[in-house]
């Protein structure tokens, strides 16, 4: 795991490493994709995904939460951070909004929650 423990928001506030590396316009189920497609035309290498997502994850407990996953150029993916203090109707609205993108209980973020974040996270500007 690359953080000794999930990580919070105030953790992900002091890690510069990881907010320079947050991708914001990537949906669960693009990480879950194929990497290699074969077509007519033979082997199709799909674009290397490294960097930082957010996801909101219903299957996680009791109410939905918002998380914060790596993923490697290697195609390793691990969930790094949970993000507690995001308030429960933004998260229900990125849901609502984003209900045709479910992913196996999986939610892209929407616009909303992505500007709360940066002004949480110090990233506005």
């Amino acid at each position: 795991m690359i953080f000794d423990d999930i990580a919070l928001l105030n953790d992900l506030k002091k890690d510069k490493e990881v907010l320079k590396d947050i991708i914001w316009d990537m949906e669960p189920k693009q990480l879950m994709e194929p990497r290699l497609r074969i077509t007519e035309e033979g082997k199709q290498v799909e674009k290397i995904i490294r960097g930082y997502i957010f996801y909101i994850d219903k299957m996680s407990g009791d109410k939905p939460g918002l998380f914060l996953m790596c993923h490697t150029t290697m195609g390793y993916a691990e969930t790094v951070a949970n993000i507690d203090e995001i308030p429960d109707e933004l998260i229900a609205e990125a849901i609502e909004e984003n209900k045709g993108k479910e992913y196996f209980g999986m939610y892209p973020i929407n616009k909303k929650l992505e500007a709360w974040l940066k002004k949480e996270l110090g990233l506005q500007g």
